[in-house]
């Protein structure tokens, strides 16, 4: 281990392994692109990721494809696309704005993508505690399997999706909505060795409405009950005779995967009763009531479904789909009336265009239809910083913003767009020897305007 130096945390001495320019605790959507952003400028820069991939949500949590959006993309996500591609990925279908690719590869390419740039990546790292002096984190404490360890930073980037850093740091932060509740888990799983062509006409030869792609390389099934799906009565049927409980009809959806010609990811089931992500004990509970759910849906599939009669299950993800947990309070909290009133700002350093999508909780929604293409609103820098700790960004689903309004800016292009904006900040920061929570996020907004142009 190449030790620099030691600290002392609660009377122990501990080795520094890594004194860096930006430091990126946790290594998932966000955290992987604002790494790539961060390298891109120059810094020096450390990824902490506590699996042994990247990608967080989209590759441990098996969520493909990304959302349709219509806003511009950034450089970093056109980085990724490119690299999928040369690594024979089909990231389009043709027909909708959904950004397609499989786990294993996206994994591999953000990998590469640092690595390339001579970026560092500490895996198997379970983020700890920081270290503060004034107002300013300088030591984040990980648990390694050589024990405890400590990295020194400047810049510190919490994309830890749950904020850990955040709240270590004393920054405040609020969960779930005015009753405490959390939406709702996801606990997607793979199958292999499906006859998808089998699946595909026999669903098109029920005039199925709901998947419109035109591709026959990309293919999506869906039922919620009520909703006039096809494969309804398939779920019916395997209730009543017992295959099935009801939870298990509630909501179901799956997805092909590029590269992977009989694998569908499916993004289900989501969890019932379980509203508190912020609980360890209750995600715990999630993990084995979603695997008696994944068994049960696989048997069915296998059993009433035309195409699956061969198929096995291929993966359960090795994290939950958690879709909103902690957020902070920044310096700006994005609210709802930013997404009907499609605000601007001066320092709107992402945009986004996804509709509230709020997952089963009581009636938290918005009477706000979705946009029309070319429609947005933006986030602003002041959403990403605290007033509690100098050198410190968030990228994710938990930057400052509403319950509601998270529902809209959690997808995973909005996320790359503001992980470009933060690893851009992040260079600025050192450059201009301004803390990241007071630099006026006009200037990095302009800086990305450029980059555009």
């Amino acid at each position: 281990m190449n030790v620099l130096k030691q600290i002392m945390f609660f009377n122990r001495a501990i080795p520094v392994i890594y004194e860096v320019d930006c430091v990126v605790v946790g290594g998932g959507t966000g955290g992987a692109a604002t790494a790539i952003a961060a390298l891109e400028e120059g810094l020096t820069t450390l990824v902490v990721e506590k699996m042994i991939s990247l990608g967080g949500t989209q590759t441990n949590a098996l969520v493909s494809p990304m959302m349709p959006t219509y806003v511009k993309s950034q450089r970093v996500n056109q980085l990724i696309i490119e690299r999928l591609h040369k690594e024979n990925i089909s990231t389009s279908d043709g027909t909708t704005a959904c950004s397609w690719f499989n786990v294993e590869t996206l994994s591999y390419v953000l990998e590469q993508l640092i690595i390339e740039r001579k970026g560092h990546i500490l895996y198997d790292a379970n983020y700890i505690d920081c270290l503060k002096e004034n107002n300013n984190i300088s030591y984040i404490i990980v648990n390694t399997c050589d024990g405890l360890v400590a990295i020194k930073g400047k810049t510190f980037v919490d994309a830890t999706a749950d904020a850990m850093l955040s709240r270590s740091a004393g920054v405040r932060v609020e969960a779930g909505n005015v009753d405490g509740q959390n939406q709702q888990i996801s606990f997607r799983f793979e199958m292999g060795g499906i006859d998808i062509p089998t699946l595909r006409h026999y669903v098109l030869s029920k005039n199925e409405q709901f998947c419109q792609i035109e591709n026959a390389s990309f293919f999506e099934i869906a039922m919620v009950p009520g909703k006039g799906h096809v494969l309804e009565p398939l779920f019916q049927s395997a209730y009543e005779a017992g295959d099935l409980v009801e939870e298990d009809l509630r909501y179901f959806q799956a997805f092909t995967q590029p590269g992977k010609p009989t694998v569908m990811s499916f993004n289900c089931p989501h969890i019932p009763g379980v509203f508190q992500t912020t609980s360890p004990m209750l995600r715990s509970q999630a993990v084995t009531k979603g695997r008696e759910m994944i068994h049960r849906l696989a048997a069915f599939l296998k059993k009433y479904i035309p195409g699956f009669s061969n198929a096995y299950l291929l993966k359960e993800a090795t994290q939950l789909g958690i879709r909103e947990s902690y957020r902070i309070i920044g310096k700006y909290v994005l609210t709802e009336q930013d997404y009907i009133n499609r605000t601007r700002f001066n320092d709107g350093i992402a945009q986004g265009d996804w509709y509230i999508d709020v997952h089963s909780v009581g009636n938290q929604y918005v009477n706000e239809s979705k946009y029309t293409k070319g429609e947005y609103y933006e986030i602003p820098y002041r959403s990403l910083i605290t007033y509690e700790v100098s050198n410190l960004i968030v990228v994710g689903r938990h930057i400052s913003s509403t319950f509601l309004m998270q529902a809209s800016l959690r997808i995973q292009p909005t996320v790359r767009s503001m992980a470009q904006a933060a690893g851009m900040a992040c260079a600025y920061s050192l450059k201009a020897n301004i803390p990241l929570n007071e630099i006026d996020g006009s200037y990095i907004k302009v800086l990305l305007e450029h980059m555009e142009a």
